[in-house]
């Protein structure tokens, strides 16, 4: 079970990095999208996982996912918000991923009791799909102005050492 849990966090940390930089050279809500896809479609995986090697990849590639889409996010707000209310915008940010972090073990807890631990997944797929809808539309595509090329083998050091 700690490998349910922990693979997902491994995941992260060690490609956050270089998702961050696949946004700022490919798109920043490109990758924001593809990060909430690939997060829907490993959330849909974990729902249906028929033992503990199947959740265990699928929160693997929840992980992966989620390094996508949270640094595009991030720039996603410092892109769109003029100077005087991007602090504001970065503090409801901030604070909404607070409340996720504090209420999302919670209500996945309370799933796993009283329904399906299954449920706890598939409570993502809804939220997801409002995303990508809001995104496709709402979201101007951004990139950062001096990105040349992703450093290939720099982000690969990068998450093998964040990994290990």
């Amino acid at each position: 079970m700690q490998w349910v849990v922990e693979s997902y966090g491994i995941l992260l940390s060690a490609l956050i990095l270089a998702g961050g930089a696949l946004g700022d050279s490919f798109g920043r809500r490109r990758m924001f999208m593809i990060g909430v896809a690939v997060f829907m479609i490993a959330s849909t995986a974990c729902g249906l996982a028929q033992n503990i090697h199947q959740l265990i990849l699928a929160r693997c590639l929840q992980g992966i996912g989620a390094a996508l889409l949270v640094p595009g996010s991030l720039a996603i707000i410092s892109a769109s918000f003029d100077k005087d209310s991007r602090g504001r915008a970065i503090g409801v940010w901030s604070g909404s991923t607070a409340i996720t972090s504090a209420f999302g073990p919670v209500l996945g807890g309370w799933l796993i009791q009283y329904a399906s631990w299954r449920w706890a997944f598939f409570l993502n797929l809804p939220a997801a799909a409002v995303v990508l809808a809001i995104s496709s539309f709402s979201v101007p595509e951004s990139r950062a102005p001096d990105a040349k090329r992703v450093d290939w083998a720099g982000a690969a050091l990068a998450t093998l050492g964040s990994g290990a």
